[in-house]
C-alpha cells in the first residue's frame, strides 16, 4: 500500500473514492453531502461508515462518511476509526482513496500522518495459512491524505513501523515446529543481509564457554538448539547503543513443571519478545535513523524429558550468581539474566528487555498495557511518554527491596520464583539483580503481545512503542 499527500480537494479527487468525516452535532460543511447523511439516518458514532455513490459535485463514484464521534477527537478513537475504515474499503473492493484532513487532539500533523500510515497498514496484516497461497486479491493500493504540506517523511516512518509489525506478528503466528530458535537465527541473518547489519550468532558451545548454565538449563531439555543472536544498527557512530532484548522461547511446555493442556497452543507465542525486538530493529533499519541499535535474542525450546532441569536443581547463570530452579516454568528470566550479563559487551546507554513473562501481568492489567519496571526513573518516564504517543500503553509497577526479599534461597543466591504474590514483579527484581551496571527497564507483555479467541493471532505488540521510543531518542 502507498501512502501520499496531496493538495488535491475531495472534489477534483479522481481515484476511487474520497472519505468525509462526520462528527455527532456537527454538521458537514457540504451542504448536499450533510443532505444525504440526514437523508440516511447516519450516527457519526466512532468508527460507523455510510457509503454514498454518485453524489454531485464528486469526481469520484463513491463517497465514504466515517463517523469519528465527538467533535474533540481523541486518538484512541481516531485510530479506532481508521482500523474500521480499512474493514470498509477491503470490504468495497476500493483500491484508490483520499481522506479529507483532520485534526486530533493534543496531537500534531506529522503524528496525524505517521499514525495513520501505520495503523492502516497494520490493520490490512492477514495472517499466512501453512502451506496455502495467501496472496490477497483486491488489495488497497494507495492511500491520499489531504494536506497542504509535501513532506511525506512521516508516512515513510509510519510504514516502516507497520512492516516492523507485521514481521513480528508473521514470526508470532507461526507454529513452534517451523518458527524454531534456529529459525529466530535465520530471520535476523536475513535482516542483516537486506539492511546492512552486524549479525552474530552464538551457538550452545559457544554459551556453554561463557558460563551461560542459566540460560541452557532451559534449553537442554529440548532436541532444538538454542541459539543467542545479537543484531547491531549503526547510524550514529560511536555513540552508545540502545539494546534491546526479546526473551525468544519457541514454546514454552513448562518443562517438568508441565503447563495445563488447555490453550498451551499460544504458548507458541511466548517468543514475542523476539519477535518485537527484531520488528523494531526492522522498522528503525528502514528509517535510516542516526541512532544506534543493538538486539539480543536469548531463544529457546522449554521442553519436558529425561535430562531436563527439576525443580530444585541449582545452576550457576554467567554473573557468577547461583540460582535454586524452583519451577521450570519460570524459564523467561532464566535465559534472559544470562542475556542481561552478555549486554554489557556492549556498553548500553540503556537496555530494555522485553518478554511474555508472568501470567500475573495479566491479572493486574488485562489484555491493554504491559507491564513496565525500570531502575531508572527518566528511563521509565520516557518509555511511558512514547506508549502515549504510540497508542500502545504501559503502566509502571514498582520493584523494591520488600519484594526482592521473596526471592531469598536456602540454598542458592535466589530462587526463580518469588510465591504468588506479586509475580510480575518478583520477576523483574530477579532481572534487576543482573541489570545493575546500566540503565535498565523491563516491560512484561504477556497480555498485550497476542490475543486469544476467534481473532487469535499476535499484535505486534510493542513495536509502535520501542519504534517511537527510539525516534524520542534520535
Amino acid at each position: 500500500m502507498d501512502f501520499s499527500l496531496t493538495n488535491q480537494t475531495v472534489q477534483n479527487f479522481d481515484g476511487d473514492c474520497v472519505v468525509l468525516f462526520s462528527f455527532l452535532d456537527k454538521v458537514n460543511d457540504d451542504q448536499f453531502v450533510q443532505s444525504l447523511i440526514d437523508l440516511n439516518h447516519f450516527n457519526a458514532k466512532v468508527g460507523k461508515t455510510l457509503s454514498l455513490n454518485f453524489v454531485d459535485g464528486f469526481k469520484v463514484s463513491r463517497v465514504i462518511v466515517l463517523g469519528l464521534g465527538e467533535v474533540t477527537l481523541s486518538a484512541k478513537n481516531y485510530e479506532k476509526a481508521l482500523i474500521s475504515l480499512i474493514d470498509t474499503l477491503e470490504g468495497e473492493k476500493v483500491k484508490s482513496a483520499l481522506i479529507e484532513e483532520v485534526n486530533v487532539d493534543g496531537y500534531d500533523q506529522s503524528w496525524i500522518y505517521r499514525t495513520t500510515a501505520r495503523v492502516m497498514q497494520n490493520a490490512t496484516y492477514q495472517i499466512e495459512k501453512v502451506g496455502i497461497d495467501n496472496e490477497q486479491e483486491n488489495a488497497i493500493e494507495s492511500i491520499a491524505i489531504q494536506s497542504s504540506s509535501d513532506n511525506a517523511h512521516e508516512l515513510v516512518q509510519g510504514q516502516a513501523i507497520a512492516n516492523g509489525m507485521a514481521l513480528t506478528r508473521h514470526l508470532g503466528d507461526l507454529p513452534s515446529n517451523i518458527c524454531t530458535p534456529t529459525y529466530l537465527a535465520n530471520t535476523a541473518q536475513s535482516l542483516a543481509k537486506e539492511f546492512g547489519l552486524d549479525c552474530e550468532v552464538l551457538e550452545e558451545s559457544d554459551m556453554s564457554k561463557l558460563g551461560m548454565n542459566s540460560l541452557l538449563s532451559v534449553s537442554k531439555g529440548s532436541i532444538e538448539p538454542p541459539k543467542l543472536i545479537s543484531l547491531s544498527y549503526v547510524g550514529n557512530g560511536d555513540a552508545k547503543p540502545i539494546v534491546l532484548v526479546g526473551k525468544g522461547v519457541t514454546f514454552d511446555s513448562g518443562g517438568i513443571s508441565l503447563k495445563p493442556g488447555a490453550g498451551m497452543d499460544e504458548m507458541k507465542y511466548d517468543m514475542c519478545g523476539a519477535a518485537s525486538v527484531l520488528g523494531t530493529m526492522r522498522a528503525v533499519a528502514e528509517m535510516k535513523f542516526k541512532v544506534n541499535l543493538t538486539i539480543v535474542v536469548p531463544t529457546v525450546e522449554n521442553m519436558p524429558a529425561h535430562n531436563a532441569s527439576k525443580p530444585g536443581d541449582v545452576v550457576t547463570s554467567m554473573s557468577g550468581q547461583t540460582i535454586e530452579i524452583l519451577n521450570t516454568d519460570a524459564e523467561g528470566r532464566l535465559i534472559l539474566c544470562d542475556a542481561l550479563t552478555y549486554v554489557e559487551k556492549f556498553n548500553p546507554e540503556v537496555v530494555i528487555d522485553v518478554a511474555t513473562l508472568t501470567g500475573a501481568v495479566i491479572v493486574a492489567l488485562g489484555k491493554h498495557n504491559s507491564g513496565l519496571m525500570s531502575n531508572d526513573q527518566a528511563l521509565a518516564d520516557g518509555l511511558i511518554s512514547a506508549s502515549k504517543i504510540a497508542l500502545d500503553g504501559a503502566w509502571q509497577l514498582p520493584i523494591e527491596d520488600e519484594y526482592d526479599e521473596q526471592l531469598k534461597s536456602n540454598f542458592a543466591d535466589m530462587a526463580n520464583i518469588g510465591g504468588r504474590e506479586a509475580g510480575t514483579i518478583t520477576a523483574a527484581c530477579f532481572l534487576a539483580r543482573y541489570s545493575k551496571d546500566y540503565r535498565w527497564a523491563h516491560l512484561d507483555i504477556a497480555g498485550t503481545a497476542w490475543v486469544s479467541g476467534s481473532k487469535k493471532g499476535a499484535t505486534g505488540r510493542p513495536v509502535p512503542l520501542l519504534t517511537q521510543y527510539i525516534i524520542d531518542s534520535v
